[in-house]
């Protein structure tokens, strides 16, 4: 049994009931969950797990990729395997990091179009991100007009859609992937992110609904971080 992944549908869903369905010490899986686990460059939620009994802290979510269940570690929980419980997400947080995902894939897209950059490694957090590229010269010039392109985009308030296809279907896509090294899961059906226009990608995070939502990308440093490897950080505002 896999844990089902509610925010893959909804990322805006805050709080849901779920069933505990395994247990290891802190750690709790459930049969479904609104939790993003730790992973593809992105934190894991944090939030609470509540019963009649009483409420434990998340403070850090995982994914078993051998079962499929997502664990939740929360000390001191004593919960047990068949206790129902209902979650509730750090929203705060969370939709900041919706906000700056989404805001990654606008920049990525113009710096592949301008450049032809692909995403070498990627780290976001609450309140900023760093992206790497493989950019041959560290033309802080080039970085400048990308972000100028993608705040104009953003601000043209795009839908941004999530619908699921065929893997084989999907990997046709012209763009469809922009990592260096990395291919999408090996599964059958993979989730689109499209902002119609701009941006394509097989993507499992959780995102905003439009793009008008990110606020505006602001440029704070360019690293060197070896041959053809730039590192760009960033944060949004407000």
């Amino acid at each position: 049994m896999e844990t089902k992944l509610l925010y893959m549908d909804n990322s805006y869903l805050k709080e849901f009931d779920a069933r505990v369905v395994s247990t290891r010490d802190e750690w709790v899986a459930l049969d479904q969950t609104a939790f993003y686990p730790i992973g593809g460059g992105l934190p894991s939620d944090t939030g609470i797990l509540r019963t009649p009994e009483g409420e434990w802290r998340v403070e850090e979510v995982r994914k078993d990729r051998e079962t499929g269940l997502v664990y939740h570690r929360a000390p001191g929980h004593g919960l047990s395997k068949g206790d129902r419980v209902h979650g509730v997400i750090d929203w705060d947080r969370r939709y900041r990091v919706m906000r700056i995902h989404t805001g990654l894939h606008v920049l990525i897209a113009v710096l592949n179009q301008m450049a032809g950059v692909l995403v070498t490694g990627n780290q976001i957090y609450p309140e900023r991100a760093r992206v790497d590229v493989n950019l041959e010269k560290p033309d802080r010039s080039l970085v400048e007009e990308a972000f100028r392109r993608a705040n104009e985009i953003l601000a043209r308030n795009l839908e941004v859609r999530i619908y699921y296809l065929p893997r084989e279907e999907a990997m046709k896509i012209p763009g469809i992937v922009k990592l260096a090294s990395r291919l999408p899961p090996q599964v059958e059906t993979l989730r689109i992110v499209e902002i119609p226009g701009v941006d394509v990608q097989a993507d499992g995070g959780p995102h905003v609904a439009r793009t008008g939502e990110v606020g505006r990308l602001v440029f704070t440093k360019l690293e060197n971080k070896g041959r053809n490897n730039r590192r760009i950080h960033f944060t949004v505002e407000p």
